[in-house]
């Protein structure tokens, strides 16, 4: 087994092979586990950096693969639809090789700790990444709801921590450059949150047309109506509003909050988004990845 090692700035993480996990809800054994588990061909896995737009990506998936959830004659919870791969560890009595096909999966695993047979397969991978800036905002705000990571002093801590990747899936450059890197082994589709502010139904035909799933323009309506960020924030089925209050704690808000690109200018510094600016292009500036900081008024 590899070294585990402790996170300074937060006793309730631990990392191990590069990435930071919960110590409450997962060992390493599990997580070793998990990449002998068996894939499917028509197996489809929603991986994100945490704080990446993954609720709204779950909820357009489960609309789009589920007509029962586009015509509300079931009602489901969207995190049942498309299930947490990693953190069936709160659920162990859950067995997801009897969950008929296809199979919907939601991750924040590097690409390193994915189901080996995941690759080369038809198996399919949704990416879907978010401006760095604003995932930081946005964990950082996240800190206070949620009761399994320590909190920050300040942005400012947080800024460093993040940028250690002492937080929650260790850090954001390594997530994104492993999944990039090694694209041509996998069955895979990029998205990018930024372009879901923009223009949702586009991304929802990308997605639709991705996982070979044909709507008419009907349906197709109805899922950018009920993906829509304010529908959703509305929706408890959509926004994980029956989580219990040992993960969640939820008299300081919820889990969808703005869903705005740029709103980082309101809490870092200039000289926190110029070491950030500098830093991104020493790890990123190499690859053909280009990210919407902010969007016109």
């Amino acid at each position: 087994m590899a070294a585990i090692t402790p996170v300074p700035r937060d006793s309730n993480l631990y990392c191990y092979k590069g990435f930071c996990f919960l110590k409450e809800i997962m060992s390493p054994e599990f997580i070793d586990s998990l990449q002998d588990f068996k894939i499917r061909d028509d197996d489809v896995f929603l991986i994100t950096y945490p704080k990446s737009g993954t609720i709204w990506s779950q909820q357009i998936l489960s609309l789009i693969c589920s007509e029962g959830h586009r015509n509300g004659t079931e009602k489901i919870e969207t995190s049942e639809r498309v299930k947490w791969f990693e953190f069936r560890a709160l659920n162990p009595d859950v067995d997801y090789n009897s969950c008929p096909s296809p199979r919907l999966f939601v991750s924040h695993l590097s690409e390193t700790l994915v189901p080996r047979g995941l690759k080369n397969t038809k198996a399919k991978v949704i990416y879907v990444m978010r401006n760095p800036k604003d995932v930081m905002n946005s964990f950082y705000r996240f800190q206070d709801i949620s009761v399994l990571t320590a909190k920050s002093q300040d942005f400012h801590q947080f800024f460093e921590k993040f940028l250690d990747g002492e937080v929650f899936a260790g850090k954001w450059f390594d997530h994104v450059r492993g999944w990039y890197n090694h694209k041509d082994a996998y069955n895979i589709l990029f998205l990018k949150y930024e372009d879901m502010i923009k223009d949702l139904r586009s991304v929802v035909k990308q997605i639709s047309t991705f996982l070979a799933l044909k709507l008419d323009d009907e349906a197709m309506d109805i899922v950018v109506k009920k993906a829509s960020f304010k529908q959703m924030k509305n929706d408890p089925l959509a926004n994980k509003e029956t989580l219990p209050e040992n993960i969640i704690d939820k008299r300081f808000g919820s889990f969808m909050r703005k869903g705005q690109v740029g709103d980082w200018k309101n809490v870092m510094t200039v000289a926190e988004s110029e070491i950030f600016d500098k830093l991104f292009h020493e790890k990123m500036g190499d690859l053909s990845l280009n990210f919407t900081w902010e969007v016109d008024e």
